[in-house]
């Protein structure tokens, strides 16, 4: 869609953001209906995802169908004024689903079945639910395709957060099929998955399996090739409802993503090019070191996904989630700052789960627009100010995040990153690639996310953390980029193995040894509590290298551990452009001082001075530009700006605070705990 498709969303109007919610009213009265649609005028909200699970309302008994429910809410909600998100229902099927095909329900990888009682109870290839689904789809689309209410079509929900592999005996045919279309002849099948190994060569298709728990570590070829097939098999799915939508309804059609640390079971970029909108979910994870940096991350990834365009935060909570250990309440003003960050970095659509909290099942202590507590509550009050403050914004809508660095990632090099029987069960892929994350956003440098093989001429710097498997093609793109005067960063454990989980012979880092200049022997990690110290000052931990220089250059070698006077950070000239290869896990302060000299080094501007904790992100269209500045913190920040006008801010306890402000002598001081948006120019 166009870049303007987010806002458009609502009535048409370019300039307006979206700001939604789940929104569940099987739960409630039809009294407590007319109240909520008072009260969501009154919040600001325009658009409203229903029927998101709701299948069992609509066919409570297998072929009989009721909308009058589903018909009544609806047209309250478009006499308000709201629009409506409709959902197919599919994400759940009802009790005489499960009841009259147990052959559905999900199988695990050590074989035993799940039971109903929760979500996403079935199976992604069973024939019985593809039928089912399809056909409560159809209903649902002949019914309303033409409504005026329905601006946007939710295909299911969250797809693949509990289901995502099954490895039933139905699911073992899919496989199979998909595994013919993708191979051809069952001899380069096994050539890819290295069956010759522990006698696993395959004769017939029909003894292949899901890889379910063995009594060893089993076939990574396979494990690999049944984590895409499920990917595949849930997006074909998707693909399914998305088409009999499109029959019946000329209404954008979408699902919501799950860009996030705790789940990685969808290959987004393959799924990407199928939505009309981006759309994602994403919670504070409190579990992490870091939760506002994930947060951050997966916002610009989100952004990734969408090409660089707007996008949709589709839920997020007001404040405490239901499903950590501890289910942490965001401080006063917490939720504001973190909403506006996901804008900083993209959304152009807000919406939260859910609108009113639960009385009853297992998100009741869920937060919600409307808690427990009612209106007379600080959280109701900040969803207010929230809204006011993305009315105020609504000339940002449409616009683009500007950055001069990327950052590579890839959900199937995550899946090969993470197998077992690797040099070193401490690197995992994910923690790497938030490390280097994090060093660039700490030093103030906004950043993109670009899937390995993607065009990178735009940027200035292109890090390439942890990149265990890559594919030939790929690696030319960071090589040809680099040949042409680019910049890149690769960090350790990368280029190592194909897409096959091949190993690359020769030395490593395989894939990426000619372009680094370096060739390694042998990996040397080490226990994550033992400090490696290097002849500049800076500290590593968790990995080394018996790295050789072919080529490359020094920056640092090692002073101690297994590998001393070993190169740990090298930098290969190639023209123009250069090649920096950092053989080991760098501490935060290193880390970032290495980034940050590769940024300026290749010409990125880089704040002199910027505090822990303060985002400055910086959208820009063909009318303006907009600087946000969302200060964490707890100090005041001053930042210099060439802006003219702060058009929206806002602070912990003050409402409305800083608009329409200008600034003084090219400064702007921004209290703790305070976002401030800056317009630089206006056409």
């Amino acid at each position: 869609m166009s870049e303007t498709a987010v806002a458009t969303l609502i009535d048409g109007a370019a300039s307006a953001f979206t700001f939604g919610c789940d929104y569940n009213p099987e739960q409630w009265s039809p009294e407590t209906w007319l109240e909520d649609a008072r009260l969501m005028n009154e919040a600001g909200v325009t658009l409203v995802a229903l029927n998101i699970f709701g299948w069992a309302q609509l066919e409570p008994v297998r072929g009989s169908y009721d909308f009058e429910a589903l018909d009544t809410i609806i047209e309250l909600l478009h006499d308000h004024g709201i629009g409506i998100n409709l959902g197919t229902a599919t994400s759940s099927p009802p009790p005489w689903f499960s009841a009259d095909y147990p052959e559905s329900l999900p199988t695990m990888a050590d074989g035993t079945t799940r039971a109903f009682g929760g979500r996403q109870a079935f199976c992604p290839s069973s024939p019985a639910y593809r039928e089912h689904s399809l056909a409560l789809v159809e209903k649902i689309a002949e019914r309303y395709g033409a409504h005026p209410a329905v601006r946007l079509w939710h295909v299911s929900n969250e797809i693949g957060c509990h289901n995502a592999h099954c490895y039933c005996d139905t699911s073992a045919v899919a496989f199979r099929e998909w595994l013919k279309v993708k191979y051809g002849r069952i001899d380069d099948l096994n050539d890819a998955w290295g069956t010759s190994f522990w006698s696993q060569r395959y004769a017939a298709w029909e003894h292949i399996q899901t890889p379910r728990l063995t009594v060893s570590t089993g076939n990574p070829g396979q494990a690999l090739d049944f984590m895409r097939f499920s990917s595949d098999e849930l997006l074909e799915h998707y693909k399914a409802e998305q088409a009999i939508l499109r029959k019946h309804s000329a209404a954008p059609v979408t699902t919501n993503f799950m860009v996030t640390a705790h789940i990685r079971n969808q290959d987004y970029w393959a799924w990407a090019p199928h939505m009309d909108v981006i759309a994602n979910d994403h919670y504070l994870d409190h579990r992490l070191g870091d939760a506002r940096a994930e947060l951050s991350f997966a916002a610009d990834a989100t952004r990734g996904l969408a090409g660089g365009r707007p996008w949709m935060l589709m839920e997020q909570a007001t404040s405490a989630v239901n499903w950590q250990p501890l289910n942490i309440a965001k401080a006063p003003g917490e939720m504001i700052r973190n909403t506006l960050s996901h804008v900083a970095r993209g959304a152009d659509g807000i919406s939260f789960f859910q609108w009113r909290a639960s009385l009853q099942g297992s998100e009741k202590f869920h937060s919600a627009m409307l808690p427990h507590a009612g209106t007379d509550s600080t959280v109701w009050r900040e969803v207010v100010e929230l809204s006011g403050i993305l009315q105020k914004l609504a000339e940002v809508t449409g616009s683009v995040v500007e950055a001069d660095v990327a950052i590579v990632f890839d959900w199937q090099a995550w899946w090969a990153t993470d197998l077992d029987s690797h040099p070193s069960a401490d690197v995992r892929y994910l923690p790497q690639v938030h490390a280097a994350y994090n060093a660039l956003l700490g030093a103030g440098v906004t950043v993109d996310i670009v899937a390995p093989g993607a065009p990178v001429d735009g940027y200035r710097l292109v890090v390439v953390p942890s990149l265990y498997s890559v594919t030939d093609a790929a690696t030319q793109v960071l090589a040809d980029y680099v040949a042409a005067g680019g910049h890149a960063v690769v960090t350790f454990f990368s280029g190592i193995v194909d897409e096959n989980d091949r190993v690359r012979p020769g030395g490593y880092p395989g894939a990426f040894r000619e372009l680094l200049g370096v060739r390694s022997e042998e990996f040397v990690p080490i226990h994550p509590s033992t400090v490696l110290e290097l002849s500049d000052g800076q500290s590593a931990s968790l990995w080394s290298e018996r790295l050789r220089l072919e080529g490359a250059e020094a920056i640092s070698v090692f002073t101690n551990g297994p590998v001393p006077g070993v190169a740990a950070v090298t930098r290969n000239p190639v023209g123009d452009g250069a090649a920096w290869y950092l053989a080991t896990a760098l501490d935060e302060a290193s880390l970032s001082e290495t980034l940050v000299r590769a940024a300026r080094d290749a010409g990125v501007e880089i704040p002199v001075v910027h505090p822990s904790g303060v985002e400055i992100v910086r959208r820009v269209g063909p009318f303006g530009s907009w600087v946000f500045v969302i200060n964490h913190s707890d100090a005041a920040y001053e930042y210099r700006t060439q802006g003219t006008e702060i058009i929206t801010g806002a602070e912990v306890g003050t409402r409305a605070s800083a608009m329409n402000e200008t600034s003084q002598n090219g400064t702007l001081d921004v209290p703790a705990g305070a976002v401030r948006v800056v317009r630089e120019s206006r056409k």
